[in-house]
């Protein structure tokens, strides 16, 4: 997949790539139970969304007039019910998410972006209302919020990018602050499901009352982690410098490969931690590297967030 190509085309194909039975299947399991597609039911509401047949025990005040009048037949309209749900997608815009350990391949940060905008496309193209948290837009299914969400991400890759080239020509981190590390603390609908896309290597603590914020407040949930080949290998030999990319101190280890398993079992045990918290809230916790397929990863956010309908 070339990077030439612009970010919203490229998350268009990988969206388009993932297998179409499965993807046709999954929808149609759900619109059987609930309606059109999986969240989408019958109810009160102000969002027009079918019209039937008249049916014995129907409220006379159900009845569209207007389209009743064009045939034999009386039409009642129905309405999308009002607690349906919408998805809410946050990733990760740290200047850590910019590093990469192969410049061919993509950074964690246009891995991110790429996945955030590839689930958008899919649950729209299922109708299900989408939207970034914090960036002020509604939830929508419709293909101007598509445009607007495309947008936003694009432009913060393009600035994220100018700061990187900044960054490397001072000597200096002046990219977005920890407070963009993890997602912020935000009023959701407790029908809202959110999705949490990050490199997640703060402290435990720190995840866990982001996270809990969310989960405490009767939002559903699903994390995933990604991270560089090299952050889970480390796979360097000797003396080495290892610079903070967030205003850390720098780090000297004069024998790499001494530290090797003592890394491995931090980074376990973080992960570990993570598959608690969201274990604990009744999240969904998964895993993804940068120089794997993009797919697998969307492809099981695709299907826990089509099985998480209460």
């Amino acid at each position: 997949m070339s990077d030439s190509l612009p970010l919203r085309h490229r998350a268009e194909q990988l969206a388009g790539t993932l297998p179409p039975l499965l993807v046709a299947a999954d929808r149609v399991a759900a619109s059987v139970a609930q309606g059109v597609h999986g969240r989408r039911r019958v109810g009160q509401g102000e969002t027009f969304w079918q019209y039937r047949h008249y049916d014995l025990g129907d409220q006379p005040q159900s009845i569209d007039w207007r389209q009743s009048a064009k045939s034999d037949t009386v039409f009642v309209r129905e309405m999308e019910w009002e607690a349906a749900q919408s998805v809410w997608i946050w990733r990760d815009t740290s200047p850590s998410m910019s590093w990469t350990s192969d410049r061919n391949h993509q950074s964690k940060r246009q891995r991110a972006d790429l996945l955030t905008l590839a689930l958008c496309v899919l649950l729209m193209r299922g109708g299900e209302h989408v939207a970034l948290l914090g960036s002020g837009l509604r939830p929508s299914a419709s293909r101007a919020t598509l445009t607007k969400i495309a947008t936003l991400v694009e432009a913060a890759a393009g600035v994220e990018a100018a700061a990187g080239r900044e960054t490397e020509d001072s000597g200096t981190n002046d990219g977005e602050g920890p407070a963009a590390n993890l997602p912020p603390a935000l009023p959701l609908p407790r029908s809202a499901q959110v999705v949490f896309i990050g490199d997640f290597l703060e402290p435990l603590d720190d995840i866990n009352k982001a996270l809990r914020y969310y989960g405490e407040s009767g939002v559903r949930g699903n994390l995933l982690q990604v991270l560089d080949p090299a952050e889970e290998s480390l796979p360097y030999d000797g003396r080495v410098r290892f610079d903070g990319l967030e205003r850390e101190p720098s780090w000297l280890v004069s024998k790499v490969e001494a530290v090797r398993g003592d890394y491995a079992r931090r980074l376990e045990a973080q992960r570990e931690g993570l598959r608690d918290i969201c274990r604990a809230l009744g999240w969904g916790c998964d895993f993804h590297r940068s120089d794997q397929p993009p797919q697998s990863a969307l492809l099981r956010l695709y299907t826990t967030l089509s099985q998480a309908v209460p």
